[in-house]
């Protein structure tokens, strides 16, 4: 049994059980041991159907409580399904089952080592109960074991949950840093390109002006080479400015290398040599997106290959690992990026051999000039 958790709260509509509302549903199926033990043995345990359904209405509470309330009171629940146990064990043995919902709540109360201590002082509390009692040790040996390693199990589980957390984080961090040090970057061109030629087109524009009436033949030439200078500006602002288109998929790039680090898989691949269209390089950085994070999930892969292909038709993603291949069933990312690609008038394929890894590869034609660079170009 695991519980997701969050500051505010911690049911299983947060991130660890992906909204599945049906999941405390699930894990209270094994709560039917606690009414299976004595119904073997009736005569040995006369009295405990009453005791037992009223400790499971409390239980029940409890349990709701830790699920969907605040984090703040999950030790008191803890503690109190515990309690439940330590009560109902002399006239119901299989009350023990509740040490296992207490010691798997119990992972999420504090740091690991905490919780660790928490465990094993109800346990051991339990143990010395349970020898007081009389009852074969037998018996008290399995729900130990199972209690340690459903807790044990939650801590790692809780451990996973904020690493990934803290991946996510520093995924963002990169996008983020990216974007600053491009903007940066386009921010100096920009400064150093346009300081120098307004100051030119200053200076020629008011020589015409005092050229015009006297010698109207070099007021020409000066305005003509304002035009120059003001189209040779144009050029070199478009050349600087389009290196920021590339920025989404660089960023995209380096945060599927932090991705696949973090699972011990080695990414290959080169940020892009060619400035891409801005339509282009948002779909080619999703497509990584996408690939990546199946890799990630399900490839089983050690290495991964990213490349990008330019010829004067077009641009070719390919994105290849060594994997275990085999048959892929698309899903909805696979669906939607090859929709987006269509869209652009590309396409997608996908080449996964059993045993021989997987290969992925977008091709999207380079645009038509549109209308805006049709207007912005000087006659």
């Amino acid at each position: 049994m695991r519980r997701p958790t969050s500051e505010s709260g911690v049911g299983c509509r947060k991130a660890g059980t992906g909204g599945r509302t049906w999941f405390p549903l699930l894990m209270l199926a094994w709560s039917v041991w606690i009414f299976f033990t004595p119904m073997f043995n009736t005569a040995a345990f006369p009295h405990w159907l009453w005791p037992t359904l009223g400790s499971y209405a409390v239980f029940l509470g409890l349990y709701h409580h830790a699920y969907y309330r605040s984090r703040r009171h999950l030790l008191a629940c803890a503690l109190g399904i515990a309690a439940l146990g330590f009560a109902l064990t002399p006239v119901n043995p299989g009350a023990q089952g509740y040490l296992v919902y207490a010691c798997a709540f119990m992972a999420f109360v504090a740091r690991p080592k905490r919780a660790m201590l928490w465990m094993a002082a109800i346990l051991a509390a339990y143990c010395a109960m349970w020898t007081w009692i009389g009852w074969p040790w037998v018996y008290l040996f399995s729900v130990v074991m199972v209690s340690l390693a459903v807790g044990l199990m939650n801590i790692s589980i809780q451990r996973r949950h904020q690493a990934d957390n803290a991946l996510r984080l520093s995924h963002d961090e990169v996008r983020r840093l990216a974007g600053v040090a491009e903007r940066e970057r386009i921010g100096r061109d920009l400064h150093d390109l346009l300081g120098h030629t307004l100051s030119l087109v200053a200076l020629k524009a008011d020589l015409a002006g005092r050229l015009v009436e006297r010698d109207p033949a070099a007021a020409r030439r000066e305005i003509d080479e304002v035009a120059r200078v003001s189209r040779d500006a144009l050029a070199q602002v478009r050349r600087a400015v389009t290196g920021i288109r590339a920025a989404e998929l660089v960023a995209e790039l380096a945060s599927a290398h932090l991705l696949l680090e973090s699972d011990q898989i080695v990414l290959h691949y080169a940020p892009p040599e060619v400035p891409l269209p801005s339509t282009l390089e948002t779909a080619l950085a999703l497509t990584v997106r996408e690939a990546v994070t199946n890799i990630q999930r399900h490839a089983r892969a050690r290495q991964v290959w990213i490349a990008l292909e330019y010829t004067r038709e077009q641009v070719l993603l390919r994105v290849r690992d060594d994997g275990r291949g085999g048959d892929i069933v698309p899903g909805n990312g696979l669906q939607g990026m090859g929709e987006r690609l269509q869209a652009l008038g590309g396409e997608l394929r996908i080449d996964a051999r059993a045993g021989a890894g997987t290969e992925l590869q977008a091709r999207l034609p380079w645009p038509k000039p549109s209308t805006e660079a049709r207007d912005a170009t000087p006659a």
